[in-house]
């Protein structure tokens, strides 16, 4: 069945492949952005710019005639942003578009959290829906609060948590370990054998997709993430290997490493990369949600893409 969908943030990295999905499903998809993208030149899509989620943001005729919301827009960790910034536009800003969901009778808002409004950067055991939720930074408080809005509202919800999103296109730290992957030198990460969970964008979309199709995720929260875990190691000797290079991971002490790390500020780094982050994704996966990209063969196909847009660049 097509549905009219209305995608916030749509110019980001997962709204730009959701955007895309949905309308390659035939469905007829609203993408706001602050910008005008490629995405309103596709079948089937109309742009919308998205006003500032710091101001008063009238929702309304984002909303107008939309079947579904996936609600994707929100500030990203910024180090100098303010708490009272992420306050506003990732949480004030959804409460404003639930209860405009509520008004115009939308029939599910799929709202995008993050697995650190559930753990933070880092876990001693395989997260599940089930923990308490620990929140660290004010970005990750921030969701969570909304996360708490959105399920005392009364419109139709699916909320997803996903852990650390890889393809080709992505930002943040995971362009900062295909950075660091591609340097012609040996790297002193041998010996990590902790292991994080990963989430390739093919599969964060068709969880998107199958919450759609199912009615038993409505009103539910839902972890996504990669079945299967990664150790550090591995994912940098994959990256080299889709590079065409060998490991030359040398075994140096993690302790000596996260030693380094604390004394130069950056304990947050280490949180990110020394230590376990473990995600289920059980719940999603018992309601039909089947991941189909493995998480090396990601990992590899992120990295050629990147390396052959990189040499298209330089030409």
């Amino acid at each position: 069945m097509s549905l009219r969908i209305l995608v916030t943030g749509s110019s980001g990295f997962i709204g730009r492949a959701l955007v895309t999905a949905l309308a390659s499903a035939g469905h007829w998809v609203r993408a706001a952005s602050r910008a005008r993208t490629a995405l309103a030149d596709l079948p089937g899509v109309e742009w919308v710019a998205l006003p500032d989620l710091e101001g008063e943001v009238d929702w309304a005729p984002l909303v107008s005639h939309m079947d579904i919301v996936v609600h994707l827009a929100a500030i990203a960790h910024r180090s100098h942003i303010d708490s009272g910034q992420y306050a506003r536009a990732n949480r004030a800003a959804t409460v404003k578009l639930v209860r405009e969901c509520e008004a115009q009778g939308v029939k599910r808002l799929i709202f995008m959290s993050s697995i650190g409004a559930q753990a933070g950067s880092a876990c001693d055991h395989v997260v599940t829906e089930r923990d308490v939720p620990k929140p660290v930074t004010a970005y990750d408080r921030a969701k969570l609060a909304a996360e708490e809005e959105i399920r005392r509202l009364s419109a139709p919800f699916t909320i997803l948590r996903p852990v650390i999103v890889y393809g080709p296109g992505a930002k943040a730290n995971i362009a900062t370990i295909m950075r660091i992957a591609a340097l012609p030198v040996p790297l002193p990460f041998g010996a990590f054998q902790n292991r994080r969970s990963l989430l390739s964008i093919e599969n964060l979309i068709e969880a998107v997709i199958v919450c759609l199709a199912n009615p038993g995720t409505i009103n539910r929260t839902f972890i996504v993430s990669d079945p299967e875990p990664i150790s550090l190691a591995e994912m940098l000797s994959t990256l080299r290997a889709a590079t065409g290079r060998p490991p030359y991971l040398i075994p140096f002490p993690p302790a000596a490493v996260r030693a380094l790390i604390v004394a130069v500020g950056h304990k947050s780094l280490w949180d990110r990369i020394g230590r376990d982050l473990v995600a289920s994704s059980a719940d999603l996966q018992e309601v039909g949600w089947l991941p189909k990209v493995d998480t090396r063969e990601g990992l590899r196909r992120m990295m050629k893409a990147t390396m052959s847009l990189r040499r298209g660049h330089s030409k």
